[in-house]
Protein backbone atom coordinates (compact mmCIF):
# COMPACT_ATOMS: atom_id res chain seq x y z
CA UNK A 1 0.00 0.00 0.00
CA UNK A 2 2.79 2.38 0.95
CA UNK A 3 4.58 1.51 -2.26
CA UNK A 4 1.50 2.33 -4.29
CA UNK A 5 1.16 5.73 -2.66
CA UNK A 6 4.83 6.62 -3.41
CA UNK A 7 4.45 5.57 -7.02
CA UNK A 8 1.31 7.69 -7.45
CA UNK A 9 3.06 10.76 -5.95
CA UNK A 10 6.10 10.42 -8.24
CA UNK A 11 3.86 10.22 -11.30
CA UNK A 12 2.06 13.43 -10.21
CA UNK A 13 5.31 15.39 -9.70
CA UNK A 14 6.60 14.23 -13.09
CA UNK A 15 3.35 15.42 -14.76
CA UNK A 16 3.72 18.87 -13.19
CA UNK A 17 7.36 19.25 -14.32
CA UNK A 18 6.55 18.19 -17.88
CA UNK A 19 3.62 20.59 -18.02
CA UNK A 20 5.88 23.47 -16.85
CA UNK A 21 8.41 22.71 -19.50
CA UNK A 22 5.73 22.58 -22.22
CA UNK A 23 4.28 25.90 -20.99
CA UNK A 24 7.65 27.68 -21.02
CA UNK A 25 8.49 26.34 -24.47
CA UNK A 26 5.14 27.44 -25.90
CA UNK A 27 5.48 30.97 -24.52
CA UNK A 28 9.12 31.42 -25.61
CA UNK A 29 8.06 31.29 -29.26
CA UNK A 30 5.83 34.28 -28.68
CA UNK A 31 8.53 36.51 -26.88
CA UNK A 32 10.29 39.10 -29.01
CA UNK A 33 14.08 39.45 -28.90
CA UNK A 34 15.35 42.90 -27.77
CA UNK A 35 16.31 45.32 -30.55
CA UNK A 36 20.02 45.23 -31.30
CA UNK A 37 22.16 48.34 -30.57
CA UNK A 38 22.87 50.22 -33.79
CA UNK A 39 26.41 51.69 -34.24
CA UNK A 40 26.76 54.45 -36.78
CA UNK A 41 29.83 53.75 -38.87
CA UNK A 42 31.24 56.83 -40.52
CA UNK A 43 31.38 56.69 -44.22
CA UNK A 44 34.79 56.17 -45.64
CA UNK A 45 35.88 58.47 -48.38
CA UNK A 46 35.27 57.22 -51.86
CA UNK A 47 37.96 54.99 -53.19
CA UNK A 48 40.03 56.52 -55.91
CA UNK A 49 39.41 55.33 -59.40
CA UNK A 50 42.13 52.89 -60.41
CA UNK A 51 42.86 52.28 -64.03
CA UNK A 52 42.48 48.59 -64.77
CA UNK A 53 45.70 46.82 -65.65
CA UNK A 54 46.57 43.32 -66.51
CA UNK A 55 47.22 41.32 -63.38
CA UNK A 56 48.44 38.24 -65.17
CA UNK A 57 52.08 39.05 -64.64
CA UNK A 58 51.81 40.44 -61.10
CA UNK A 59 53.14 38.07 -58.42
CA UNK A 60 50.58 36.83 -55.97
CA UNK A 61 52.53 38.32 -53.05
CA UNK A 62 51.98 41.79 -54.46
CA UNK A 63 48.28 41.14 -54.80
CA UNK A 64 47.82 40.38 -51.10
CA UNK A 65 46.01 43.17 -49.33
CA UNK A 66 48.15 45.31 -47.05
CA UNK A 67 47.17 45.29 -43.41
CA UNK A 68 45.38 48.44 -42.35
CA UNK A 69 46.10 49.92 -38.94
CA UNK A 70 43.91 52.51 -37.29
CA UNK A 71 45.71 55.01 -34.97
CA UNK A 72 43.56 57.28 -32.83
CA UNK A 73 44.21 60.97 -33.32
CA UNK A 74 46.61 62.36 -30.72
CA UNK A 75 45.50 65.62 -29.11
CA UNK A 76 47.91 68.52 -29.65
CA UNK A 77 49.55 69.78 -26.47
CA UNK A 78 48.31 73.14 -25.35
CA UNK A 79 51.13 75.69 -25.36
CA UNK A 80 50.90 78.85 -23.30
CA UNK A 81 51.60 81.98 -25.28
CA UNK A 82 53.98 83.25 -22.57
CA UNK A 83 55.77 81.53 -19.73
CA UNK A 84 54.29 82.37 -16.41
CA UNK A 85 56.42 84.58 -14.15
CA UNK A 86 57.93 82.90 -11.12
CA UNK A 87 55.84 83.27 -8.05
CA UNK A 88 57.76 85.05 -5.32
CA UNK A 89 56.88 84.44 -1.73
CA UNK A 90 55.12 87.38 -0.13
CA UNK A 91 57.41 89.68 1.83
CA UNK A 92 57.39 92.87 3.84
CA UNK A 93 59.81 95.77 3.40
CA UNK A 94 60.73 98.09 6.24
CA UNK A 95 62.98 101.13 5.77
CA UNK A 96 64.10 104.11 7.79
CA UNK A 97 66.73 106.83 7.56
CA UNK A 98 69.19 107.33 10.35
CA UNK A 99 68.60 110.39 12.52
CA UNK A 100 70.83 112.21 14.96
CA UNK A 101 71.72 109.89 17.85
CA UNK A 102 70.78 106.70 16.00
CA UNK A 103 72.99 103.65 15.95
CA UNK A 104 72.79 100.62 13.72
CA UNK A 105 71.71 98.45 16.64
CA UNK A 106 68.88 100.83 17.55
CA UNK A 107 67.50 100.89 14.02
CA UNK A 108 67.73 97.11 13.56
CA UNK A 109 66.00 96.63 16.92
CA UNK A 110 63.13 98.84 15.74
CA UNK A 111 62.86 96.61 12.68
CA UNK A 112 62.16 93.67 14.99
CA UNK A 113 65.47 91.83 14.52
CA UNK A 114 66.67 89.85 17.50
CA UNK A 115 69.95 90.56 19.28
CA UNK A 116 71.82 87.58 17.83
CA UNK A 117 70.97 88.49 14.23
CA UNK A 118 71.72 92.16 14.91
CA UNK A 119 75.23 91.26 16.00
CA UNK A 120 75.77 89.08 12.91
CA UNK A 121 74.43 91.79 10.61
CA UNK A 122 76.70 94.41 12.17
CA UNK A 123 79.73 92.17 11.63
CA UNK A 124 78.75 91.53 8.00
CA UNK A 125 78.19 95.23 7.24
CA UNK A 126 81.32 96.25 9.14
CA UNK A 127 83.43 93.99 6.94
CA UNK A 128 82.56 96.19 3.94
CA UNK A 129 81.97 99.62 5.50
CA UNK A 130 83.37 101.45 8.52
CA UNK A 131 80.27 101.71 10.70
CA UNK A 132 81.83 104.62 12.55
CA UNK A 133 81.16 106.66 9.42
CA UNK A 134 77.40 106.21 9.71
CA UNK A 135 75.63 109.55 9.77
CA UNK A 136 72.11 111.01 9.50
CA UNK A 137 70.69 110.49 6.04
CA UNK A 138 71.99 106.96 5.59
CA UNK A 139 69.16 104.45 5.45
CA UNK A 140 68.45 100.88 6.54
CA UNK A 141 66.07 98.63 4.58
CA UNK A 142 64.93 95.27 5.96
CA UNK A 143 63.08 92.72 3.81
CA UNK A 144 61.17 90.03 5.72
CA UNK A 145 59.61 86.78 4.53
CA UNK A 146 55.96 85.85 4.97
CA UNK A 147 56.95 84.18 8.25
CA UNK A 148 58.17 87.54 9.60
CA UNK A 149 61.76 86.38 9.40
CA UNK A 150 64.40 88.85 8.13
CA UNK A 151 65.64 87.85 4.68
CA UNK A 152 67.95 90.76 3.78
CA UNK A 153 69.27 93.97 5.28
CA UNK A 154 70.54 96.83 3.11
CA UNK A 155 72.57 99.85 4.23
CA UNK A 156 72.52 102.80 1.81
CA UNK A 157 75.38 105.25 2.35
CA UNK A 158 76.91 108.14 0.41
CA UNK A 159 77.26 108.37 -3.37
CA UNK A 160 74.55 105.75 -4.00
CA UNK A 161 76.62 102.90 -2.53
CA UNK A 162 74.57 100.07 -0.99
CA UNK A 163 75.81 97.23 1.23
CA UNK A 164 73.43 94.26 1.25
CA UNK A 165 73.48 91.34 3.69
CA UNK A 166 71.55 88.18 2.77
CA UNK A 167 70.45 86.26 5.87
CA UNK A 168 70.68 82.53 5.26
CA UNK A 169 72.47 79.67 6.95
CA UNK A 170 75.68 81.58 6.30
CA UNK A 171 75.39 85.35 5.89
CA UNK A 172 76.58 86.72 2.56
CA UNK A 173 77.42 90.34 1.82
CA UNK A 174 77.71 92.30 -1.40
CA UNK A 175 78.47 95.93 -2.21
CA UNK A 176 76.56 97.63 -5.01
CA UNK A 177 78.32 100.71 -6.35
CA UNK A 178 76.41 102.39 -9.18
CA UNK A 179 78.48 103.62 -12.08
CA UNK A 180 78.28 107.43 -12.09
CA UNK A 181 77.90 109.57 -15.18
CA UNK A 182 80.91 111.84 -15.74
CA UNK A 183 80.83 115.21 -17.46
CA UNK A 184 83.85 117.38 -18.33
CA UNK A 185 83.36 121.14 -17.90
CA UNK A 186 85.51 124.12 -18.86
CA UNK A 187 85.19 127.84 -18.14
CA UNK A 188 87.22 131.01 -18.46
CA UNK A 189 86.98 133.92 -16.04
CA UNK A 190 88.83 137.10 -15.13
CA UNK A 191 89.95 137.89 -11.61
CA UNK A 192 88.82 141.27 -10.32
CA UNK A 193 89.32 141.11 -6.56
CA UNK A 194 90.04 137.50 -5.57
CA UNK A 195 90.00 134.02 -7.02
CA UNK A 196 87.13 132.98 -4.74
CA UNK A 197 84.95 135.86 -5.93
CA UNK A 198 85.85 135.17 -9.58
CA UNK A 199 84.89 131.50 -9.24
CA UNK A 200 81.65 132.29 -7.44
CA UNK A 201 80.65 134.87 -10.07
CA UNK A 202 81.31 132.39 -12.89
CA UNK A 203 79.43 129.61 -11.04
CA UNK A 204 82.58 127.52 -10.78
CA UNK A 205 83.04 125.42 -7.61
CA UNK A 206 84.56 127.81 -5.08
CA UNK A 207 86.52 124.98 -3.47
CA UNK A 208 88.92 125.20 -6.45
CA UNK A 209 90.30 128.43 -4.96
CA UNK A 210 91.85 126.40 -2.13
CA UNK A 211 93.25 123.86 -4.59
CA UNK A 212 94.92 126.61 -6.61
CA UNK A 213 96.27 128.35 -3.52
CA UNK A 214 97.62 125.05 -2.30
CA UNK A 215 99.39 124.27 -5.57
CA UNK A 216 100.84 127.74 -6.15
CA UNK A 217 101.69 128.52 -2.53
CA UNK A 218 105.22 129.94 -2.34
CA UNK A 219 105.15 130.68 -6.06
CA UNK A 220 102.27 133.13 -6.48
CA UNK A 221 101.17 135.44 -3.67
CA UNK A 222 97.43 135.71 -4.22
CA UNK A 223 97.22 138.84 -2.06
CA UNK A 224 100.02 140.82 -3.69
CA UNK A 225 100.46 139.39 -7.19
CA UNK A 226 96.79 139.37 -8.19
CA UNK A 227 95.97 143.01 -8.87
CA UNK A 228 92.98 142.46 -11.19
CA UNK A 229 92.55 141.52 -14.83
CA UNK A 230 94.30 138.14 -14.59
CA UNK A 231 92.82 135.37 -16.75
CA UNK A 232 91.98 131.99 -15.25
CA UNK A 233 90.94 128.94 -17.26
CA UNK A 234 89.77 125.73 -15.61
CA UNK A 235 88.94 122.21 -16.77
CA UNK A 236 87.24 119.85 -14.31
CA UNK A 237 85.05 116.79 -14.02
CA UNK A 238 81.81 116.20 -12.13
CA UNK A 239 80.00 112.94 -11.46
CA UNK A 240 76.32 112.24 -10.93
CA UNK A 241 73.98 109.31 -10.34
CA UNK A 242 70.40 109.64 -11.58
CA UNK A 243 70.95 113.36 -12.08
CA UNK A 244 72.21 113.96 -8.54
CA UNK A 245 75.82 115.07 -8.06
CA UNK A 246 78.00 112.71 -6.08
CA UNK A 247 81.45 113.21 -4.64
CA UNK A 248 83.48 116.34 -5.12
CA UNK A 249 84.29 118.00 -8.44
CA UNK A 250 87.89 117.29 -9.46
CA UNK A 251 90.20 119.67 -11.26
CA UNK A 252 91.92 118.33 -14.38
CA UNK A 253 93.79 121.39 -15.61
CA UNK A 254 94.21 125.06 -14.72
CA UNK A 255 95.92 127.92 -16.54
CA UNK A 256 96.54 131.26 -14.77
CA UNK A 257 98.14 134.28 -16.48
CA UNK A 258 99.93 136.62 -14.07
CA UNK A 259 102.19 139.48 -15.27
CA UNK A 260 102.68 137.93 -18.72
CA UNK A 261 103.63 134.63 -17.16
CA UNK A 262 101.58 131.47 -17.65
CA UNK A 263 101.21 129.01 -14.80
CA UNK A 264 99.74 125.65 -15.76
CA UNK A 265 98.74 122.85 -13.39
CA UNK A 266 97.97 119.35 -14.62
CA UNK A 267 96.32 117.06 -12.08
CA UNK A 268 96.86 113.29 -12.31
CA UNK A 269 94.26 110.92 -13.70
CA UNK A 270 94.61 108.62 -10.68
CA UNK A 271 93.72 109.76 -7.18
CA UNK A 272 97.15 108.92 -5.81
CA UNK A 273 99.27 110.55 -8.52
CA UNK A 274 101.26 113.77 -8.50
CA UNK A 275 100.19 117.14 -9.87
CA UNK A 276 102.73 118.91 -12.08
CA UNK A 277 103.14 122.71 -12.19
CA UNK A 278 104.63 124.47 -15.21
CA UNK A 279 105.80 128.04 -15.74
CA UNK A 280 105.76 129.10 -19.38
CA UNK A 281 105.87 125.47 -20.45
CA UNK A 282 108.77 124.40 -18.21
CA UNK A 283 108.34 122.13 -15.19
CA UNK A 284 108.36 124.27 -12.04
CA UNK A 285 107.49 121.76 -9.32
CA UNK A 286 105.63 118.56 -8.49
CA UNK A 287 103.04 118.24 -5.77
CA UNK A 288 101.44 115.11 -4.40
CA UNK A 289 98.45 116.06 -2.27
CA UNK A 290 98.34 113.82 0.81
CA UNK A 291 94.52 113.67 1.04
CA UNK A 292 92.59 113.69 -2.21
CA UNK A 293 89.63 116.07 -2.23
CA UNK A 294 90.14 117.17 1.39
CA UNK A 295 89.50 120.70 2.63
CA UNK A 296 92.54 122.69 3.73
CA UNK A 297 91.35 123.77 7.17
CA UNK A 298 94.48 125.43 8.58
CA UNK A 299 97.67 126.74 6.95
CA UNK A 300 101.27 127.05 8.12
CA UNK A 301 102.09 129.93 10.48
CA UNK A 302 100.98 131.59 13.68
CA UNK A 303 97.36 131.10 14.66
CA UNK A 304 95.03 130.89 17.66
CA UNK A 305 95.09 127.32 18.90
CA UNK A 306 91.60 125.77 18.52
CA UNK A 307 91.85 123.94 21.89
CA UNK A 308 94.19 125.92 24.14
CA UNK A 309 93.03 129.34 22.88
CA UNK A 310 96.45 131.02 22.85
CA UNK A 311 98.37 132.20 19.79
CA UNK A 312 101.13 129.80 18.81
CA UNK A 313 103.01 128.60 15.77
CA UNK A 314 101.20 126.06 13.60
CA UNK A 315 104.03 123.93 12.26
CA UNK A 316 102.15 122.29 9.41
CA UNK A 317 98.89 122.32 7.46
CA UNK A 318 95.62 120.61 8.36
CA UNK A 319 93.34 118.73 5.98
CA UNK A 320 89.79 118.14 7.25
CA UNK A 321 88.46 114.79 6.05
CA UNK A 322 86.33 111.91 7.26
CA UNK A 323 87.86 109.37 9.59
CA UNK A 324 89.47 106.56 7.60
CA UNK A 325 90.12 108.67 4.48
CA UNK A 326 93.26 107.40 2.67
CA UNK A 327 96.45 109.46 3.00
CA UNK A 328 99.23 109.15 0.41
CA UNK A 329 102.95 109.84 0.58
CA UNK A 330 103.77 113.22 -0.98
CA UNK A 331 107.22 112.15 -2.22
CA UNK A 332 109.32 109.00 -2.49
CA UNK A 333 111.25 108.09 0.65
CA UNK A 334 111.77 105.63 3.48
CA UNK A 335 109.65 105.19 6.62
CA UNK A 336 111.68 106.36 9.63
CA UNK A 337 109.10 106.28 12.44
CA UNK A 338 105.77 104.59 13.21
CA UNK A 339 104.27 105.17 16.64
CA UNK A 340 102.86 107.79 19.04
CA UNK A 341 104.03 111.33 19.86
CA UNK A 342 102.05 113.05 22.64
CA UNK A 343 99.52 115.53 21.24
CA UNK A 344 100.22 114.32 17.69
CA UNK A 345 98.61 110.97 18.53
CA UNK A 346 99.48 108.20 16.09
CA UNK A 347 102.31 109.35 13.81
CA UNK A 348 104.20 108.19 10.71
CA UNK A 349 107.37 109.93 9.51
CA UNK A 350 109.04 109.47 6.11
CA UNK A 351 112.61 110.56 5.32
CA UNK A 352 113.41 112.03 1.89
CA UNK A 353 117.14 112.27 1.33
CA UNK A 354 119.41 113.32 4.18
CA UNK A 355 117.68 116.44 5.45
CA UNK A 356 113.93 116.36 4.70
CA UNK A 357 111.19 114.58 6.65
CA UNK A 358 107.41 114.53 6.17
CA UNK A 359 105.25 113.90 9.24
CA UNK A 360 101.64 112.61 9.22
CA UNK A 361 99.77 112.88 12.54
CA UNK A 362 96.39 112.34 14.31
CA UNK A 363 96.12 109.08 12.38
CA UNK A 364 93.39 106.51 12.68
CA UNK A 365 95.47 103.67 11.22
CA UNK A 366 98.52 102.86 9.13
CA UNK A 367 98.70 100.86 5.92
CA UNK A 368 98.94 97.09 6.36
CA UNK A 369 102.51 96.06 6.97
CA UNK A 370 103.92 99.60 7.13
CA UNK A 371 107.12 99.51 9.20
CA UNK A 372 110.39 101.30 9.84
CA UNK A 373 112.82 101.15 6.96
CA UNK A 374 110.15 100.43 4.35
CA UNK A 375 110.49 102.17 0.98
CA UNK A 376 107.42 104.10 -0.24
CA UNK A 377 106.70 105.90 -3.50
CA UNK A 378 105.00 109.22 -4.14
CA UNK A 379 101.24 108.70 -4.10
CA UNK A 380 101.41 105.39 -2.21
CA UNK A 381 98.80 104.78 0.51
CA UNK A 382 100.55 105.01 3.88
CA UNK A 383 98.01 106.02 6.57
CA UNK A 384 94.38 106.98 7.19
CA UNK A 385 92.83 110.12 8.65
CA UNK A 386 91.92 110.02 12.34
CA UNK A 387 91.55 112.19 15.44
CA UNK A 388 94.09 110.71 17.84
CA UNK A 389 96.04 113.02 20.14
CA UNK A 390 95.01 116.64 20.59
CA UNK A 391 92.49 117.16 17.80
CA UNK A 392 89.02 118.74 17.57
CA UNK A 393 87.89 116.20 14.97
CA UNK A 394 89.10 113.93 12.17
CA UNK A 395 91.89 115.62 10.21
CA UNK A 396 95.41 115.12 8.93
CA UNK A 397 98.11 117.36 10.36
CA UNK A 398 100.90 117.31 7.76
CA UNK A 399 104.39 118.70 8.35
CA UNK A 400 107.61 119.11 6.37
CA UNK A 401 110.82 119.37 8.39
CA UNK A 402 114.16 120.45 6.89
CA UNK A 403 117.13 119.79 9.13
CA UNK A 404 114.65 119.23 11.94
CA UNK A 405 112.92 122.60 11.53
CA UNK A 406 109.28 122.93 10.31
CA UNK A 407 108.77 124.67 6.96
CA UNK A 408 105.74 125.53 4.84
CA UNK A 409 104.81 122.29 3.06
CA UNK A 410 103.61 124.21 0.02
CA UNK A 411 106.74 126.28 -0.51
CA UNK A 412 109.66 123.98 0.21
CA UNK A 413 111.56 123.24 -2.99
CA UNK A 414 113.57 120.35 -1.55
CA UNK A 415 110.53 118.10 -1.17
CA UNK A 416 109.39 119.06 -4.65
CA UNK A 417 112.83 118.23 -6.04
CA UNK A 418 112.65 114.75 -4.50
CA UNK A 419 109.51 114.07 -6.54
CA UNK A 420 110.61 115.95 -9.66
CA UNK A 421 113.36 113.49 -10.44
CA UNK A 422 110.90 110.60 -10.77
CA UNK A 423 107.89 112.40 -12.25
CA UNK A 424 109.26 114.54 -15.07
CA UNK A 425 109.13 112.32 -18.12
CA UNK A 426 107.34 111.98 -21.44
CA UNK A 427 104.18 110.69 -19.75
CA UNK A 428 103.73 113.91 -17.76
CA UNK A 429 104.44 116.01 -20.87
CA UNK A 430 101.81 114.07 -22.77
CA UNK A 431 99.32 114.60 -19.94
CA UNK A 432 99.97 118.35 -20.10
CA UNK A 433 99.47 118.45 -23.87
CA UNK A 434 96.26 116.41 -23.71
CA UNK A 435 94.77 118.52 -20.90
CA UNK A 436 95.67 121.73 -22.67
CA UNK A 437 94.16 120.52 -25.95
CA UNK A 438 90.94 119.47 -24.21
CA UNK A 439 90.62 122.84 -22.52
CA UNK A 440 91.24 124.71 -25.76
CA UNK A 441 88.67 122.56 -27.59
CA UNK A 442 85.97 123.25 -25.02
CA UNK A 443 86.66 126.97 -24.82
CA UNK A 444 87.24 127.38 -28.55
CA UNK A 445 90.44 129.38 -28.07
CA UNK A 446 94.10 128.59 -27.33
CA UNK A 447 95.38 128.89 -23.78
CA UNK A 448 98.30 131.11 -24.81
CA UNK A 449 100.67 131.45 -27.73
CA UNK A 450 103.57 131.24 -25.32
CA UNK A 451 102.56 127.81 -24.14
CA UNK A 452 102.31 126.52 -27.70
CA UNK A 453 105.89 127.45 -28.48
CA UNK A 454 107.27 125.93 -25.27
CA UNK A 455 105.39 122.63 -25.23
Amino acid sequence: MRAKILATTAIAISSVSIASIVFIASNSSEMKAPAPTVFQVPKLPAEPQVTSVSLLNVPSAELAPSPVSFRPAQPKPIQAEESLPPVEPPSRTWTRKLAVGDTLDIVLSEAGINATDRAEIALALGAEYDLRRLRPGHSITVVETAMDQPWSVELAVEDGVRIEVILSETFSTRVVSPEPDTVILALKTEIETSISYALSSAKIPVRFAMDLAQMLSGTVDFRKDLTGGETLRLLWREESIDGEKVGQPQLIFAALEVDDQLYEIAWPDAENGSATIYLDGELLRVFSQPVEGARLSSVFGRRKHPIYGNVRMHTGVDFAAARGTPVHATAPGRVSYVGWRGGYGRVVEITHGSDTVTRYTHLNATADGLSNGQRVEAGELVVRVGSTGTATGPNLHYEVLVDGRPTDPFSDDRLAAAANNEVENEATRKRLRNARAQLEKQLGSPVAKKSESNS
